[in-house]
């Protein structure tokens, strides 16, 4: 199944929508300046387990780059994530301390 991730910023969320427009989950954000902090990340109980969560971080961490805003991943899923993508460390702040 394939997935369309589109910016609403008037929602201040990053939306992932399947085929029908039906949307699967969302990824929202706070943008200050060049300063972009993801939030939280949800998905949609009925797509859970089809990459929803993965195609929504590698499109919001593209975008930021295309943008070349540095982010800041407060969602502990987007930040797990990143752990796995390495090649985003260039853009991600990391504070000292890990929040649990």
């Amino acid at each position: 199944m394939q997935f369309t991730v589109t910016d609403a910023p008037e929602r201040e969320r990053f939306e992932a929508r399947d085929e029908a427009g039906v949307v699967a989950g969302f990824v929202t954000y706070q943008l200050t300046g060049s300063i972009i902090a993801y939030t939280h990340t949800e998905v949609d109980p009925a797509f859970e387990g089809r990459g929803v969560g993965s195609t929504l971080a590698r499109a919001v961490m593209d975008d930021a780059r295309a943008k070349r805003r540095t982010v800041v991943p407060i969602c502990p899923f987007l930040a797990d994530w990143l752990v796995k993508h390495p090649e985003y460390e260039g853009i991600v702040v990391r504070s000292t301390r890990k929040i649990k």
